[in-house]
């Protein structure tokens, strides 16, 4: 499919809703890297009509707005959402009204798709239903066009939004900010397409990466020095539960606030950007094994490779970056020699 092109120079409408989640993802967002968001949107050919945590409007006012877009009176551009979609009790989605309409939120957001001309779902609830439908699910929560990983969600996997994509989903609990502004804005220029999406609809400027790429403990990881406890230098794939070799994003590229990620906080990565992530079947902070070896390997390695590898690994391990893996600071420093390069 040919990437949409912008046929106006006008701004893009952009209307933020709201539905069941914790608001971490406007949480995120607020961190972007710019003194002034709304500034920044504005300069990127965005314009935000109404956000229910950042807008003015509030009550009559915010449902006059939303009932504009939805008959077609204002232009809805970008229609973007935070937060699970909950279908119960028995598909009347009566668990989240709409506050001031009356109106489930499902409903709304159905009506709004309908006219949009591209639909984001901003987090892993809003994507795939994220921490929302653990456990039994008891609001028959979902996301807009996944539920975990199968296509369907509220709004079917057929949709395709006036633009002619899928839901877009800026995957994350909560996604990166960067993920967030960079969508709008590769909307704006008109250069976001459908073969700029991965399979599971993630925009791919992040979803092409690992979470392992740039990862400050990969030289841990390439001689299997392991960590042992949350505080140890080491690499935390083979008992701390990290999946980062498997995680489609780029946290450890373009680090959170400009230096921050999971993985160099000394915390495991535990695959938030991935459908299904909130319940992996075991403790987050353990990695399952069999016969010692973890289950999950990286994503492109075939298990006899990698036993192979790790073993070699681990002979070679030097002393320094063995002792270093279960300390909490740098016990042995790196040797000071001559490159031997003129």
């Amino acid at each position: 499919m040919s990437k949409p092109e912008v046929s106006r120079k006008a701004p893009l409408n952009v209307l933020w809703l709201q539905s069941g989640g914790c608001g971490g993802c406007t949480m995120s967002l607020l961190c972007a890297d710019s003194r002034e968001l709304f500034g920044t949107l504005e300069a990127s050919g965005l314009r935000l009509l109404w956000h229910p945590s950042l807008s003015e409007e509030t009550g009559a006012a915010a449902t006059r707005l939303l009932q504009r877009c939805a008959d077609g009176d204002l232009a809805l551009d970008v229609l973007c959402l935070e937060g699970a979609l909950m279908r119960g009790p028995n598909g009347s989605g009566r668990f989240h009204l709409h506050p001031g309409s009356g109106l489930p939120m499902i409903e709304w957001v159905r009506r709004l798709a309908a006219v949009a001309r591209y639909t984001v779902a901003i987090g892993s609830c809003a994507a795939y239903g994220g921490v929302v439908t653990a456990n039994d699910n008891p609001t028959d929560a979902c996301g807009m066009q996944y539920e975990s990983d199968i296509a369907g969600g509220l709004l079917g996997a057929g949709y395709r939004s006036g633009g002619g994509l899928p839901v877009i989903n800026v995957s994350g609990c909560p996604p990166h900010p960067g993920w967030i502004t960079d969508t709008l804005t590769a909307l704006a220029l008109g250069d976001l397409g459908e073969a700029d999406l991965d399979r599971h609809a993630r925009p791919r400027f992040f979803a092409d990466s690992l979470v392992h790429h740039g990862c400050t403990r990969n030289e841990y990881y390439e001689f299997k020095a392991s960590a042992e406890k949350p505080s140890d230098l080491g690499c935390m794939m083979e008992h701390m539960g990290c999946k980062g070799t498997q995680v489609h994003a780029d946290c450890n590229i373009r680090p959170w606030n400009g230096e921050g990620s999971c993985t160099r906080g000394g915390y495991a990565c535990i695959a938030c950007t991935e459908p299904g992530f909130q319940e992996p079947g075991h403790p987050f902070h353990q990695t399952p094994k069999i016969a010692g070896i973890p289950v999950g390997l990286p994503t492109d390695m075939p298990k006899a490779w990698f036993v192979a590898l790790a073993s070699l690994s681990k002979s070679a391990t030097p002393k320094r970056v063995k002792n270093n893996a279960t300390a909490d600071h740098l016990v042995v420093k790196p040797a000071v020699r001559k490159t031997r390069l003129k």
